[in-house]
């Protein structure tokens, strides 16, 4: 998206927006404008499907509280069995498939609210071609989902699939969920051993930096 000054302004809106109402806004279904109402239609297509989803990327961040996290699109993990049923009942419910690369993952466009939907799937493997993470996306029951309506991720998993990713931005997105959950900390040490020993020592070696930061 370019970044026109119409586009700056409604950002900014938006985070004064959620930072003033961010002990009200618990479910994604509680999101205001555009993206409580994405957030909604994909609610319809889950109820057609009678599948289960959890909202991952930067408004789960935002969510588990890094409160300066704005995001333009919707992260969605969807089950492995349902994905090709979901993309057909949204393409009928609203939505559009938009043209991806071949082993992209899926996207989808909102037309009402022009909002970007990327599609997780169960088995997806995280990382980049040179650096592929060691395990695969766990299924969305695993991380908090309901079925037929969307939930935010759970902050162990959430902070698992950062890590996963193993890009920088996702990186600094642990830090700050570290930073804004140290009571949690142990939690997500125990989650992380049980599913990988590589995300379990960089996640270490992040809270080694946290701490150092914060002495100085």
């Amino acid at each position: 998206m370019q970044l026109t000054a119409e586009v700056l302004t409604r950002q900014l809106d938006l985070a004064d927006t959620l930072l003033a109402g961010r002990d009200r806004m618990l479910e994604p279904q509680d999101l205001p404008g555009r993206y409580g109402r994405v957030v909604r239609a994909l609610d319809h297509v889950l109820n057609a499907c009678g599948c289960e989803a959890v909202v991952g990327g930067g408004w789960a961040v935002w969510r588990h509280g890094y409160v300066g996290r704005v995001t333009q699109d919707v992260d969605i993990v969807l089950p492995k069995a349902s994905v090709d049923e979901f993309l057909r009942a949204a393409t009928l419910s609203g939505f559009e498939q938009l043209a991806q690369p071949k082993g992209r993952w899926p996207k989808l466009l909102h037309r009402e609210t022009g909002i970007e939907v990327d599609v997780l799937p169960e088995g997806g493997r995280p990382g980049t071609v040179s650096r592929p993470a060691p395990t695969t996306i766990p299924h969305p029951q695993a991380m908090g989902a309901v079925r037929g309506i969307l939930k935010y991720i759970s902050l162990p998993s959430l902070v698992e699939l950062k890590l996963a990713a193993g890009r920088l931005r996702d990186e600094a997105d642990v830090v700050e969920l570290a930073r804004e959950n140290r009571d949690r900390v142990d939690e997500l040490r125990r989650h992380l051993q049980a599913v990988h020993p590589q995300y379990a020592s960089r996640f270490q070696e992040i809270l080694t930096q946290l701490d150092d930061s914060s002495c100085g």
